[in-house]
């Protein structure tokens, strides 16, 4: 085969074409430039510092938010339980007058009673003032 490769003119030889630029030699793989390396390092340290950073600050500023609003309920639940003290310290106001007053509703009571039974006399009268009015009436007719 080597006597056919020498016959055969260079423009007619099929020899691969070797791109320089798209192709790496070994040695050139295997020394790594150590400033880049650094270089690259450093900045993605210093990017994940940054952004571990700025995680740990939202996170933060979440749990502070949270506090804010613990804060806030709580002032809003001792709002709440002094108008419910007020509320209870009013009612129990309102119970002690009413309970001073009952005698006199209970007086009221008693006397409403009587004053139907009275007002049921009165009809009562009435009717037989009525009734003897035109007894007389009558009596007084036939004279």
């Amino acid at each position: 085969m080597a006597a056919n490769a020498e016959g055969v003119p260079a423009a007619l030889r099929e020899e691969p074409v070797r791109d320089d630029a798209a192709v790496e030699t070994a040695e050139e793989a295997k020394e790594p430039a150590e400033a880049d390396i650094n270089e690259l390092c450093r900045d993605m340290f210093s990017k994940m510092a940054t952004y571990l950073t700025g995680e740990l600050t939202a996170t933060s500023e979440d749990y502070k938010l949270l506090e804010n609003m613990n804060k806030l309920t709580s002032l809003k639940y001792l709002e709440m339980k002094d108008i419910a003290i007020n509320i209870s310290r009013n009612l129990k106001d309102l119970n002690q007058k009413y309970a001073g007053l009952q005698p006199y509703l209970d007086q009221i009571n008693v006397i409403e009673e009587q004053v139907a039974a009275l007002e049921q006399a009165a009809y009562k009268l009435d009717a037989y003032s009525k009734k003897l009015g035109n007894h007389f009436y009558f009596c007084f007719d036939l004279m």
